[in-house]
């Protein structure tokens, strides 16, 4: 099975089984990460990594009980809750980013599912993003047909709507809205013809079948997801999760990998939990297929890396950031 599975490795494939993805996972490392950078270079430059910046434009007091989330109300964290920003402050924010490389804006909202007035305003952020020249990117929670059709009309690029862990493990993390919830709003954010972003969070006492299983579930929807965030878990105090044992951090690569080889042109991205990381761990998952990093000290309310360690660390890799949408990469 192994020979015949390491064979198709670098076929875009919808039909994965658990056993393929499990397998993957169980193979020695030099091998695993050996596949993953070969597969990496078939779809993608190995030195070129794409660069988003997330802002929270409404923070805290959502009414969700995601156990990782310093913004649900039901935890006390030290948090502070802040009203949906102003359109011309977000603008501002958008334009620091486009200076500081980015060239993806995402704009986070702690919302179950945005109201009516709430998603009049955003989608004007959105149009104001995108005329800076930015691709947009939006996570607001739940949404239905009708809210993302008008957030495609307003000129969304991509949504994040992640899936967190595998459904077998999810009620340990949230009761609050179910894993058809977030594949429903998945649905509806793919008929509006908008690009996904869907990925989730390693740490949170997940066992390594969780793992293979939550990235089986985004490797075998109709279409992969463009991009494919991998999360390590940040634990706030506060948070029923914080206290709880730390990953191996080759384990994390361990999944940065396997991404790369199950959804073998989406972007992966290095994302939450860069802060707990050693340089060397997170060279070692660019190299396990990791090309795309949230740029910025703060993403949405737990700290990032500063942008002056990123670029130093690009510099030691030789790693390039991909130019803004419409411009020419060069030589």
């Amino acid at each position: 099975m192994l020979s015949d599975l390491t064979a198709r490795l670098g076929e875009i494939r919808t039909d994965w089984n658990l056993d393929e993805v499990e397998a993957l996972f169980a193979l020695p490392f030099n091998d695993l990460l050996f596949h993953a950078q070969r597969v990496h270079r078939q779809y993608f430059d190995p030195n070129s990594v794409q660069v988003s910046t997330l802002l929270s434009i409404k923070t805290g007091a959502c009414p969700e009980d995601c156990a990782y989330c310093p913004q649900s109300v039901r935890f006390d964290t030290a948090v502070e809750t802040e009203r949906l920003m102003e359109v011309e402050d977000v603008l501002e924010q958008a334009r620091l980013a486009k200076a500081a490389g980015a060239t993806r804006f995402c704009m986070g909202a702690a919302y179950r599912s945005p109201k009516a007035k709430q998603l009049a305003t955003i989608e004007e952020m959105v149009r104001g993003v995108a005329d800076l020249g930015l691709e947009t990117c939006a996570t607001l929670g739940m949404l239905n047909d009708e809210q993302a059709k008008s957030l495609k009309d307003a000129g969304l690029d991509y949504y994040n709507h992640n899936l967190d862990t595998s459904e077998r493990y999810y009620e340990e993390i949230i009761t609050t809205r179910t894993y058809q919830d977030r594949l429903d709003t998945l649905q509806a954010v793919r008929n509006a013809a908008i690009k996904v972003c869907c990925g989730g969070i390693i740490g949170m006492g997940e066992n390594p079948t969780d793992r293979a299983a939550m990235l089986h579930t985004l490797a075998t929807l109709t279409e992969h997801p463009e991009s494919v965030p991998i999360n390590l878990l940040v634990q706030v105090e506060g948070t029923p999760l914080y206290g709880s044992d730390p990953l191996d951090p080759l384990d994390f690569v361990r999944n940065i990998a396997v991404a790369r080889l199950v959804m073998p042109a989406s972007h992966v991205r290095l994302s939450a939990g860069r802060t707990q990381m050693s340089d060397e761990t997170q060279a070692l998952c660019f190299l396990a297929g990791a090309n795309s990093i949230f740029y910025g000290e703060k993403l949405l309310t737990t700290a990032n890396p500063e942008a002056n360690r990123d670029r130093r660390l690009f510099d030691r890799l030789g790693i390039n950031a991909e130019p803004p949408p419409g411009e020419a990469q060069t030589a």
